[in-house]
């Protein structure tokens, strides 16, 4: 029932809004209508703002960074366009006309955003506080006033808490105000008394969420005013009316019990009462005294066990279902002004009878001893009668509180008195009870254990001590904070260990900082290295673990890791390796056994405690008449001293008796029998009288004329009685020779110190000092040492004296003096206390305070338990530091059996007090309360009760004027002790606790809330924390009291506080307040749900709604709705998962109305649609491993619809893919592509540096930022980006030192977006712009050194008699030096051999009559200063064939010689049809800086003179060159005359003709006659 959530916190996807009704719409029209007035008074407001240019000024500005960006995004324009209007219009022009486009755009869209945001169901919003409630300090009977602005849709409900409790006015008429007014919620609160002083905070909370504020109110007091409701102090009394009232201040009450109970037996399950009449004098009838009952010291509260009666003057228990843990010494404590008076008797509890005759007695004192989320470990005590034979073991049965199923939790029988429940629900409370078995039959169970919740100790510690009467409780998680791993825990021990679990304890990493660490535990079999970790699922948070099934009998060992958000730390160091079974063993049998007589029906048993028993429980005792050899028991519940008074004897009967030991483990062995002993009462009633021991340690605290102070130590052993004085006696001592005795005092003193009088000055004297009590005077102590009587005149003070050891511990204790009586010449300011070791010699005294204490007490902590100390103090004044006092006896730092501490409590009246038991007193023994270790004699503001061993000091109006230590001491007994410090902080947290216990609600797990059930019934629910069954609840509907009937059904679960009210409908006469009233005794509660006007209404609405869908989702429908996702590979999926599919349903896919058809690659698999927008296409028929991706882009976008349907009906989901919905996907998309983007590269260029990285896909839409020291880059001619296939590249040209620093790539994803960064300085600058300056100085070099761009042919064979003109291209920067050769000879032009070299680009060589003398090796030489480089040929003569004209020799661009006439200019041949491929270097996309001409480099090392003839010349087939200039095609379709290779640069870079060409035109050169370059 907690699950399910209110219909206002569910979300519908496919809310229809067609269901509005005619009141929502008519709202929503008037929001539109609102939308375009306020867009138009916008529009024009802002007109006025705008400059000459229609843009403001920021405007303008932003424009113009993103109309360049919006152009090239191809949103308007394509490239070629821009580059047309380029003629006509100015740039700024066209930015203008950008601008305003994308202006409209935006206004489009914001005004489609505003109408989204006026939606009915966008417009709900949390709670906020515009104005917050602000703390007050008042007088008291003034009012106060709290108030707060909230607002919020749906309109909160506000609710105000005092101390977390929630304000009813209804219960307090008069007193609180509550009003709420246009979002303005006050609190008023009339005639402020102390009470009020509170921390006050209100909720509010809708559909939305829950938000609270706080304030303080504190209410002070007039000085001097006293509380009438308290008594008049005794200066007060005086000025008082003879006639006022009376009071009990002053008076002493004397107190007697009468009528007293005596030792009682009783069976299981029977009613017992224990009653004493209780006579006060004198008697007032308005005064009540204040009455406690104990059992073993503990005091007993009311209970479903327990009921305490007052009549006046009869005090009564009833104990309404005996078991033996009601067994125990039971005291009645009767507390007045004046004192208190006790009485007590033992309670003795028998088995009941058992079913099964021979079946043991039921088990006693159950209790969850560790409690975690899986598990609870149960102990329990063994029964003290097992029927005849052993116990075989015992069984554990569970119950979830709230229910009354019992389910046994072991299947066999386990023998160890603890046992790890496990299989519990995380979260819920158990009880627990156990049975015993023997081999005759069942026992009964044992009473129920206290409620244990299953969960984890951490978040019960975060909760509070709240009891978990519930049947769950949930806990918040804390976001844990981010941090760094946490280092390894520490101190890892096994602090118990069975045969069925291990509990493992460690501390926590001592670091700072770790927020949120959790732990991973881990084992490992004793000899293997193998750790396997045992909480693999969920890490503990508290650092202690149960670990279970483990083999019995191997041996493991463990180790922790600690973790938190920021990783997992390293292991703990590991434990020894530890065999599981069970490590505690059955204690060894009692020691001798010693009967004592008492009384008449009693005996006084004491023994030998059991020898080296761990982890002891107690003892049973039982007796048998002597000869008979029948053991009863004495007592059912063990005892854990070694002394037991066994009633319920038969006078002058003889009896023996035995004890045997119990722990966990099981029960020992019985001891030996003890003497027999008559019964019968001891003479003069057992209780010794005598005199105490003499006193020690007499000292002088001060000396004057005739006078000196003497201190003493009180005797060891008091005697059978108090102390009621002491006697001093001293004597002269002349020359050494001691005097007769005189007595100091005839009246003894109750002090430990005394001013002996009429002494003689400069006198030696000797003193004894006797203690007396009501036995007599006991012995004198022995003579003192020989002090003279002579004035002191020192001016430090004298020593202090009568230190105490008090409240000792095991590591502490406090130390408590009485000051000097010789004070010096000034007073004493401080005090130092030393320290010894008993053994140690006087050398080891050290100062325990390094600063004096002003006060006469000091807390003494850092001990070591075991040692024995002994102490001494020294005074301070102006003058000094004083002598050492005496030092104290030895004080064994121990914490002694039985030894409790003070605690704090607070009843359920809210009464504040301060308690301390003792269970190691003695009749005479009394409590004796200090503040600040000064005695309370008569403190006003206190009352002191006490009862038994127990002791309360009461605060009749607590108060900070109450700050400071409280201490109690326990007399006649061996130092018992006890002292609570009150602080400030420690005062308000008991206020705030009382407040809490005086005006007790019904704690409510929920609120009332309303929810949605199928059909849409409506279910009006809440939960209480507990209530118990006579609680009540009240339906109430416009104040009108409803009952069950044909409209109302109700449910009331009292096991788990859930109240319900259920309706099948809602009509409009349903609309209004809906209240359920509690009730439980004196608690009460409430808690309403307001159902007026639109919330109504939605609820109206959405119960219509649910009745639609149920219908609907009887036919197929869609369980998920259109959504889409991302892949890895950029792929968008768009995806929905139907339900209640038949054979012959159908799913149909649609876009924009447009049916998609199956082979679009329609999936359908398990309820589930899918459809791939971006989908993966062969390259190649039949070829699946090349592939390539279409990319989504803008047409993708579009209206996508699936339909289901079948003959039951038919079901649709949309999903918008446009404008808005558009965008978020693609910036999904851009998400996984700046995702995939590999670390920005530096690579050096000749033209600079370029930064580079990429990415697994490019999609054309991608919006990336390049950044320089965070800034966005302004590109320029020197600073250009693009994009190379997957590649995104920033090319600096010409860097400079201003260009060092970090660039950054970011990446647009409508987020936080992506960014890569690169630092370009220090050694990454230097050596990227050392290997720029090595290729640019390269490229120069090659592109300025000499070359024959032309070539020769390789071998001329030309007919005696004719002319031979070859011709070449020359080329270089600067002008290259031409040199012709004839077999390696220099030529010189004359009339045979013309050698021209004209324009400085064309080099020709002329024969003008061919003889056979110019046969030979021709070659041309050209050089400059970046390189030299040559072209050879051989001309070969033949006879004379006839005259056919001059020849001339040109080359292609594939260095082929034409030879005979030179045919006519070709046209500019077309382009190939092969496509060239993209890679090594792609075209740039249009939307991208264009990519800069990234030139091959040229090698390191000149082009040597005579290049290598390249043995063949590839040609127009052969794949594209690297420069990636593209193939030439076939050329001009014309007859071509014989062709000859010429001799080609291997490492010749390919270049543009001189006059540039189109992107994609091959560069050749014209087969002809050579003609001057074009301009």
């Amino acid at each position: 029932m907690s699950g399910s959530l209110p219909f206002y916190q569910k979300h519908h996807r496919h809310y229809d809004r067609g269901y509005r009704s005619r009141e929502a719409q008519s709202a929503v029209s008037q929001y539109q209508q609102t939308s375009s007035t306020y867009s138009s008074q916008s529009k024009s407001s802002s007109k006025g703002q705008e400059y000459a240019s229609g843009l403001s000024d920021t405007e303008e500005a932003r424009l113009k960074g993103s109309s360049g960006y919006m152009a090239r995004r191809g949103l308007f324009s394509s490239a070629m366009e821009m580059e047309r209007s380029e003629h006509h219009t100015s740039r700024r022009s066209v930015m203008r006309e950008s601008a305003e486009r994308i202006s409209l755009t935006k206004r489009i869209h914001d005004n489609e955003e505003y109408h989204k945001r006026m939606n009915e169901d966008n417009l709900m919003h949390t709670p906020e506080f515009v104005i917050k409630p602000r703390s007050h300090t008042v007088w008291e009977k003034q009012c106060v006033r709290l108030h707060c602005t909230v607002s919020g849709w749906p309109e909160p409900r506000v609710v105000w808490y005092k101390n977390n409790v929630s304000i009813d006015p209804m219960a307090n008429p008069g007193k609180y105000k509550l009003e709420s007014k246009y979002n303005v919620h006050s609190l008023e609160i009339n005639r402020c008394d102390f009470d009020d002083t509170a921390q006050y905070r209100v909720s509010a909370m809708n559909s939305k969420g829950e938000l609270s504020a706080f304030a303080s109110v504190v209410v002070k007091r007039f000085k001097g005013e006293v509380d009438e409701s308290l008594p008049v102090p005794s200066q007060q009394k005086a000025n008082s009316r003879s006639d006022g009232w009376a009071c009990e201040y002053g008076i002493t009450f004397e107190t007697h019990v009468v009528d007293k109970f005596g030792v009682s037996f009783g069976r299981e399950g029977e009613t017992l009462s224990l009653g004493c009449t209780v006579v006060i004098y004198p008697n007032l009838q308005r005064y009540k005294p204040e009455i406690e009952w104990f059992r073993d010291d503990k005091l007993l509260t009311p209970s479903k066990w327990i009921q305490t009666h007052w009549s006046g003057d009869q005090a009564t228990l009833t104990l309404t279902h005996l078991n033996k843990e009601d067994e125990g010494l039971y005291t009645l404590r009767v507390t007045t002004k004046s004192g208190y008076e006790t009485h007590s008797a033992y309670v003795f509890v028998r088995d009941a009878d058992a079913e099964v005759e021979g079946a043991p007695g039921s088990p006693l004192d159950v209790v969850c001893q560790d409690a975690n989320k899986d598990y609870i470990i149960i102990s329990w005590k063994q029964p003290a009668v097992d029927g005849g034979s052993a116990i075989l073991g015992y069984f554990v049965d569970r119950c979830e509180v709230g229910t009354t199923n019992w389910i046994q939790c072991n299947d066999t029988p386990v023998k160890f008195a603890r046992y790890p429940v496990t299989g519990l629900v995380e979260g819920r409370s158990y009880i627990f009870r156990v049975r015993a078995v023997n081999k005759t039959g069942m026992s009964h169970p044992s009473r129920v254990s206290l409620p244990a919740a299953a969960m984890d100790p951490a978040d019960r510690a975060r909760k509070g001590t709240s009891a978990p009467w519930t049947g769950q409780i949930i806990v918040t998680e804390e976001e844990p904070a981010e941090g760094v791993v946490p280092s390894k825990p520490c101190e890892l021990t096994i602090t118990e260990a069975t045969r069925n679990y291990v509990v493992l304890s460690w501390k926590p990493p001592g670091e700072k900082g770790h927020e949120g660490i959790m732990y991973y535990v881990e084992k490992c079999v004793a000899g293997s290295d193998s750790w396997q970790r045992v909480n693999t699922e969920i890490p503990v948070k508290s650092p202690r673990f149960a670990l279970f099934d483990l083999a019995e009998g191997k041996s493991y060992s463990f180790r922790v890791r600690a973790c938190n958000s920021a990783g997992v730390g390293e292991p703990s160091e590991p434990t020894e390796p530890t065999t599981v079974g069970d490590k505690l063993d059955i204690p060894a049998a009692p020691g001798r056994v010693v009967p004592t007589r008492n009384t008449d029906t009693s005996v006084v048993v004491s023994w030998e405690a059991s020898k080296d028993a761990k982890e002891l429980i107690g003892y049973y005792i039982e007796s048998s008449l002597v000869g008979k050899n029948q053991w009863e028991p004495c007592n059912n519940k063990p005892v854990k001293g070694k002394r037991f008074i066994c009633h319920g004897l038969t006078t002058e009967e003889s009896y023996v008796f035995r004890v045997r030991a119990l722990n966990a483990a099981g029960l020992s062995d019985f001891s030996q029998e003890s003497e027999a002993i008559k019964v019968k009462a001891a003479i003069g009633g057992g209780i010794p009288h005598a005199s105490p021991a003499p006193p020690f340690g007499i000292t002088v605290l001060e000396c004057e004329r005739d006078s000196m102070v003497l201190a003493w130590k009180q005797p060891a052993f008091i005697g059978g009685a108090d102390i009621t004085g002491y006697f001093v006696d001293y004597r002269e001592v002349v020359g050494g020779v001691p005097g007769k005795w005189h007595e100091a005092n005839i009246k003894s003193v109750s002090e430990r110190a005394y001013r002996v009088s009429e002494l003689k000055e400069n006198m030696d004297y000797q003193f004894q000092v006797r203690a007396a009590n009501m036995a007599g005077v006991g012995i004198p102590s022995a003579p003192s040492e020989v002090f003279r009587c002579e004035e002191w005149t020192i001016a430090v003070p004298g020593p202090p004296h009568d230190l105490q050891a008090l409240e000792v511990r095991k590591t502490s204790l406090t130390l408590l003096w009485k000051p000097p009586v010789y004070q010096g010449r000034d007073e004493v300011n401080g005090y130092y206390v030393d320290i010894k070791e008993a053994a140690a010699g006087i050398e080891a005294w050290r100062g325990v305070n390094e600063k004096a204490c002003t006060s006469r007490y000091l807390k003494v902590s850092n001990l070591k338990e075991g040692e024995t100390y002994v102490f001494r103090v020294r005074a301070q004044n102006k003058a000094g530091v004083s002598k050492p006092s005496e030092a104290t006896e030895p004080v064994l730092a121990d914490t002694k059996p039985g030894t409790k501490d003070m605690v704090v409590d607070v009843d359920d009246d809210g009464v504040v007090s301060l308690v301390f038991e003792c269970s190691l007193m003695t009749p005479d023994s009394k409590f004796v309360w200090s503040k600040n270790y000064e005695e309370m004699t008569e403190n006003p503001r206190m009352t002191i009760e006490t009862k038994g061993g127990k002791s309360r000091a009461i605060f009749n109006n607590l108060d900070v004027e109450d700050i400071g230590i409280y201490s109690c001491i326990v007399t006649h007994t061996d130092g018992a002790s006890g002292s609570y410090a009150l602080t400030e902080e420690g005062v308000k947290e008991l206020l705030k606790v009382s407040h809490d216990h005086k005006f007790p609600i019904i704690p409510l797990k929920t609120e009332l809330a309303v929810e949605l059930q199928e059909k849409g019934r409506v279910r009006f629910w809440l939960q209480a924390e507990k209530i118990s069954a006579n609680g009540k609840v009240e339906y109430v509907f416009n104040d009108n009291v409803i009952s069950q009937g044909e409209k109302y059904k109700m449910n009331f679960d009292k096991n788990t506080g859930v109240i319900e009210m259920f309706m099948d409908s809602l009509s409009n006469q349903d609309e209004g307040t809906y209240t359920f009233q509690l009730q439980d005794g004196k608690a009460t509660n409430q808690s309403s749900l307001v159902l007026i006007g639109d919330v109504f209404k939605q609820l109206q609405k959405e119960a219509e709604f649910q009745r639609k869908e149920w219908t609907r989702k009887q036919g197929p429908h869609f369980v998920e709705y259109l959504s889409y996702e991302v892949t890895p590979d950029c792929i968008v999926r768009l995806r929905c998962k139907v339900g209640n599919m038949k054979k012959d349903s159908v799913a149909l896919w649609y876009k924009d109305g447009r049916e998609i058809k199956a082979n679009e690659k329609l999936d359908f698999s398990e309820g589930v649609l899918n459809l791939e927008i971006a989908q993966r296409t062969g390259a190649a028929a039949g070829d699946d491993s090349v592939w390539k991706k279409l990319k989504i882009s803008r047409k993708d976008s579009g209206v996508y619809e699936t339909i289901v349907k079948d003959d039951r009906g038919k079901d649709t989901s949309k999903l918008n893919l446009t404008d808005q919905g558009f965008k978020d996907l693609m910036n999904q998309v851009f998400s996984v592509i700046a995702n995939s983007s590999t670390p920005l590269k530096i690579q050096s260029t000749e033209e600079g540096i370029r930064l580079y990285t990429f990415v697994n896909y490019y999609n054309d839409e991608l919006h990336v930022t390049w950044k320089y020291k965070d800034s966005a880059i302004a590109f320029s001619d020197r600073i250009k980006s693009g994009v190379v296939g997957e590649q995104l590249w920033l090319q600096i040209s010409e860097p400079t030192e201003k260009d060092k620093g970090k660039y950054a790539i970011e990446f647009f994803d409508g987020k936080g977006g992506l960014q890569r960064t690169v630092e370009l300085a220090g050694q990454a600058f230097d050596d990227a712009f050392a290997e720029f300056q090595r290729l640019k100085a390269a490229a120069i070099a090659e592109r300025n050194r000499a070359r024959v761009a032309g070539g020769l042919p390789d071998v001329v064979t030309i007919q005696e008699g004719k002319a031979l003109n070859l011709t070449c291209n020359i080329s270089g920067d600067p002008l290259p030096e031409v040199t012709w050769l004839k077999n390696d000879r220099e030529m010189v032009s004359d009339d045979h051999y013309l050698l021209k070299f004209e324009s400085g680009k064309f080099a020709s060589f002329t024969i003008t009559q061919v003889n056979t003398a110019d046969s030979g090796k021709y070659s041309i030489l050209v050089k400059n200063k970046y390189g030299t480089e040559s072209g050879e040929f051989t001309l070969k003569v033949t006879e004379s064939l006839g005259d056919i004209g001059g020849s001339s020799y040109l080359t292609d661009a594939d260095g082929n010689v034409v030879i005979g006439q030179p045919p006519p200019k070709a046209a500019t041949p077309k382009p190939s049809k092969t496509p060239t491929p993209k890679t090594p270097t792609p075209q740039t996309p249009k939307a991208q800086t264009p990519t800069p001409q990234t030139p091959t480099p040229a090698p390191a090392t000149p082009t040597p003179p005579t290049p290598t003839p390249t043995p063949e010349v590839p040609d127009s087939s052969a794949p594209p060159t690297p420069s990636g200039t593209p193939t030439p095609g076939d050329g001009p379709k014309k007859k071509v005359v014989e062709k000859k290779k010429v001799i080609k640069r291997k490492d010749s870079v390919g270049l543009k003709s001189p006059g540039g060409s189109r992107e994609g035109t091959p560069n050749t050169t014209p087969c002809t006659t050579p003609l001057p370059p074009e301009d």
